[in-house]
């Protein structure tokens, strides 16, 4: 096995195609990523199969489709409840653990809290894993060591006793509660999970082949970016409400204004810098270590977001709001020997065929198979691709469909909530009307990869860690 090779997948949670340099942004600041897409293979049509968090990890830790959310069971104590969002499956495999059973050292940290939750059971398979603490309203540090004053900078003035439970242990509390220890970017929860990966190359030299997983939740909300960072993007006087956590839904709607959506993207933007920045010193570790010329690399995001760059005006990602902004997925592949170095793939592929990917290149596979196709024949011309006509995608109760010729958001019914040419209108920015045609098309599709109806949770109540009744 020591000929084999090493495996490395990096996961930015929220990091959008449209805020990197190497997929055209001329304002942007990523320079170890457009370096590394320079030894890569750029693709350009990459999708998820189902969103958003939780359905994302459970379809790269398996290569299976989490679509239609067939067997939804909601585990208690969670913080979110969404069809899909649940547990790995003890009667599942997962990569890890057949990599680990073919001889691979394998590795896992993260940053990402939706992956903390009790009885998840992602770390299965993985030899060593870390869980970096305090990001977004991780149930790690006490609200009520935050002084009132510095609540009050960041719009949560009410004494936390007249708040509820559930509002205490928010994400602007919780926040305020798991940074107040941060006073250099080394504190950062993406510096120490990048540490924590090198640290992982260090001590693991000698353990090759390895497989280490880097998921990192930036720049996902909360959208508070060191100041240096912030600083690069945004108005150093601006006076406005500290906003870190946007609602879901048309910016005016939300009543924001423009200085303030302008303020979050700047923060927004500097995560995506601070991302770089620590990417860029993991990638320099593995050189230095001589690692590089045997291990395959692969970067991707699991969705992204929107700032009011859709008809309407849409900011995050609400579920009936599948735009490009959110689906389409930034997936840089390198491997050894640099096959393929600065091109760019424009086939439709899905998230899945990451793992697929991950388990040919091990020269492993899964007794339970998988769904994704591996990307090697795309990457090094050696092998069949099998092209994939359009893709579909569920998140919470809504559906997207999307192939060459057109992009829709629909419902549980089957009917268009909005409809776009892509052909004429590649941003998806002029909704259509009476598009019937392809509406069926699309529908056909989406009941074939669900194979049957597509399971209704929209009655749905589930309990969250306190006993409140949420509607899912």
């Amino acid at each position: 096995m020591s000929e084999a090779m090493n495996l490395v997948l990096i996961v930015s949670d929220t990091l959008r195609t449209a805020e990197l340099g190497c997929y055209g942004n001329e304002q942007i600041l990523t320079p170890k990523l457009d370096a590394f897409a320079q030894r890569s293979v750029r693709f350009t049509e990459a999708y998820p199969e189902s969103l958003p968090t939780i359905p994302v990890r459970r379809a790269l830790h398996t290569g299976r489709r989490c679509y239609p959310f067939r067997d939804y069971r909601p585990l208690k104590w969670d913080i979110v409840y969404l069809p899909g969002w649940q547990a790995l499956s003890n009667e599942e495999d997962t990569l890890a653990e057949n990599l680990a059973a073919a001889g691979y050292e394998t590795g896992f940290v993260t940053d990402t809290l939706p992956y903390f939750a009790p009885g998840f059971n992602f770390q299965r398979g993985f030899w060593q894993y870390e869980y970096i603490r305090g990001q977004q309203q991780d149930r790690w540090r006490s609200p009520y060591a935050v002084p009132a004053e510095r609540r009050a900078r960041y719009d949560c003035e009410r004494p936390l006793a007249e708040l509820s439970p559930a509002e205490r242990h928010g994400v602007v509390p919780m926040h305020l509660a798991n940074t107040a220890h941060v006073e250099s970017e080394e504190d950062t929860t993406t510096a120490r999970t990048f540490s924590w990966a090198m640290r992982f190359l260090e001590e693991n030299q000698a353990g090759q082949p390895f497989y280490l997983l880097v998921d990192c939740f930036d720049p996902h909300e909360p959208w508070e970016a060191p100041d240096k960072y912030y600083r690069l993007y945004g108005e150093a006087d601006y006076s406005g409400r500290r906003i870190i956590h946007c609602g879901y839904g048309p910016a005016a709607e939300l009543g924001y204004t423009e200085a303030e959506i302008a303020y979050v993207y700047a923060h927004y933007r500097g995560l995506v810098t601070l991302f770089d920045t620590w990417f860029g010193k993991f990638m320099a570790r593995l050189e230095a270590l001589g690692l590089a010329e045997n291990t395959a690399v692969i970067v991707i995001s699991d969705h992204g977001t929107n700032f009011c760059d859709n008809p309407r005006q849409v900011i995050g990602k609400p579920a009936n709001a599948m735009y490009p902004g959110v689906m389409r997925l930034p997936l840089l592949v390198h491997l050894p020997g640099k096959p393929g170095a600065g091109t760019t793939c424009n086939e439709t592929v899905y998230n899945l065929d990451v793992t697929a990917t991950l388990y040919d290149l091990a020269g492993s596979e899964s007794p339970q198979g998988v769904d994704g196709q591996s990307l090697r024949p795309l990457l090094t011309g050696e092998g069949t691709w099998q092209p994939r006509e359009y893709v579909t995608c569920r998140y919470g109760n809504e559906l997207c469909y999307l192939d060459r010729d057109w992009w829709m958001l629909m419902d549980l019914e089957g009917e268009a909530r909005e409809v776009f040419d892509r052909q004429a209108d590649p941003g998806c920015q002029r909704p259509l009307a009476g598009a019937a045609g392809p509406r069926a098309l699309a529908w056909e599709r989406v009941r074939q990869d669900a194979q049957g109806e597509l399971p209704d949770y929209r009655g749905a109540r589930q309990t969250d860690a306190i006993g409140e009744r949420r509607r899912s």
